[in-house]
């Protein structure tokens, strides 16, 4: 028997996965960490002291665990693949040294004047074609302007600028790659077409040759070095694939790789990919590939939804009562169990859940969090509630955007840390009228890389073959018994956010 081993890094959370030549999953380990937020509308990771800490962390740790409790060596885990939030983009010298912390994805809305400037400069329309999607706090573009105007001496020093899987292909084996499906949200410097960097478009913005190799997510690109050996406990020579993004490596764990599949993923945002039969024609989501040649996806996600429950627990539960002497995975328990005293509607308490601003469909940086309705005879329980409920109408938004296009959603594939959260499932298949399958295994995108090693290695010859590994473990199907109200608060949930959109620009 020979293994395989994935390594996702996360917003908050980095995990690890040991997985033999059948899908079975030997070890699992994760590890927490931090998101910087120096100042507002900023987000940022340390790619050395969080990356690839974590990485490090996690593969020493299962690789001594594979041994003590399998008799696994090293020698015997033929590749390894990663994933990580994206885009994110980090420049790093021609030593491979980071010059700044990691911009992330579009939680950081830093890049908005860029964004105006770039649709002015190269056309928004020009740009649609040649890219596949308009500009957004999700484009690693602009974020890449803003690094050559407001810090230019880090423009100067940067030999490449890479994203987050990419620079720990290049930790591990020198070569500073980025996947196609990963470079499509560096836009508008790819061409989704073309399927190659845009000279044109990269005018202005950077030089091409500062942009990475483009490889398939599944291909093998490089080996493990004897310092990365040394660092990580592979064996020297193990094969390293290019790895991709963290949503798509989540959508492969869990079998949606079929035309018609759709993952909605539970983080610290919520995050969809459907698999599209043809490269659609959006401006409300995000066009872009798959793994492999051949296949195209719609993409769209929003800027919080586990933050915003996290936020919650941090700022309004853990600060008085029972909750305050709870740990986390306590305190998660005992919000739920709070929001679920309060009835469908959250007792008339509505939320627009864009705390960080909004991705799809609205791409509205300046977007702000909005809790409407409150009385004194509002509790805890009402505002967990109305979150849950806020989070799962912006779920809704999103699908409606995918049914307007007639791209027809055969199953619907729920994953993610949130998915042990029960009465949120519920409250998005209510809401959404969607029945979601759940597999046994929803480790994540961390047993998906395992599978895209198993492919890049040569044991699967098709993403379909995912199938061998997944099973279905429960469904969540919609009740028609509070249907009439959610549809009215979906209603109010989207006139609010109308009426109140002049105000947010306003306010910031």
């Amino acid at each position: 028997m020979a293994y395989v081993l994935g390594i996702d890094i996360g917003t908050y959370e980095s995990k690890g996965a040991l997985v033999d030549e059948t899908g079975k999953l030997l070890v699992s380990k994760s590890v927490a960490h931090h998101l910087e937020i120096p100042q507002k509308g900023w987000a940022e990771h340390d790619a050395e002291q969080t990356w690839w800490h974590d990485f490090t962390h996690l593969s020493r740790t299962i690789t001594q665990q594979a041994v003590k409790q399998h008799g696994i060596r090293p020698e015997e885990i033929k590749a390894v693949g990663v994933s990580s939030i994206a885009p994110a983009v980090v420049p790093v010298d021609s030593a491979g040294k980071p010059l700044r912390k990691a911009i992330l994805y579009g939680v950081d809305t830093r890049s908005q004047k860029q964004i105006l400037r770039l649709n002015e400069s190269a056309g928004e329309e020009q740009i649609f074609r040649v890219a596949g999607q308009t500009l957004s706090a999700q484009s690693a573009g602009p974020k890449i302007l803003w690094i050559r105007e407001e810090e230019p001496l880090v423009y100067e020093r940067t030999a490449k600028f890479l994203c987050g899987s990419g620079y720990l292909v290049y930790k591990l084996t020198g070569e500073m790659i980025i996947d196609r499906y990963t470079a499509a949200s560096y836009s508008p410097l790819f061409d989704i077409h073309e399927l190659q960097w845009n000279r044109e478009m990269a005018s202005g913005i950077c030089e091409v040759d500062q942009l990475p190799r483009l490889v398939w997510s599944h291909e093998i690109v490089g080996e493990v070095t004897n310092q990365a050996s040394a660092q990580t406990g592979l064996a020297p020579g193990t094969k390293v694939i290019a790895g991709t993004a963290d949503a798509l490596s989540e959508a492969i764990s869990v079998g949606a790789v079929h035309t018609g599949d759709l993952m909605l993923m539970y983080g610290s945002s919520t995050f969809f990919i459907l698999v599209s039969p043809h490269l659609p024609i959006t401006k409300t989501l995000w066009a872009n590939l798959h793994a492999t040649p051949g296949r195209h996806t719609i993409t769209g996600g929003t800027a919080t939804a586990g933050s915003l429950t996290r936020w919650f627990i941090d700022h309004c539960l853990s600060i008085s009562g029972p909750a305050r002497s709870m740990n986390v995975d306590e305190a998660y328990t005992y919000a739920t169990r709070l929001a679920e005293q309060s009835p469908p509607g959250a007792g008339g308490l509505l939320t627009l859940p864009y705390f960080s601003g909004e991705r799809t469909p609205i791409h509205h940086a300046a977007a702000k969090g909005v809790f409407f309705g409150l009385t004194l005879h509002h509790t805890q329980s009402d505002m967990y509630r109305s979150i849950l409920e806020g989070i799962s109408f912006s779920i809704r938004h999103n699908m409606d955007e995918i049914r307007s296009m007639q791209v027809p959603i055969t199953r619907a594939i729920a994953v993610g840390g949130g998915v042990k959260n029960r009465l949120w499932l519920q409250c998005v298949s209510d809401i959404c009228q969607v029945t979601q399958v759940i597999p046994e295994i929803t480790l994540g995108a961390a047993y998906g890389n395992a599978f895209l090693c198993a492919l890049g290695l040569g044991w699967y010859s098709d993403l379909s073959d995912m199938d061998r590994w997944v099973r279905v473990q429960e469904e969540i199907t919609p009740s028609q018994t509070h249907r009439a109200i959610y549809e009215r608060h979906y209603e109010l949930y989207q006139r609010l956010y109308r009426q109140t959109r002049d105000l947010m620009d306003e306010l910031t």
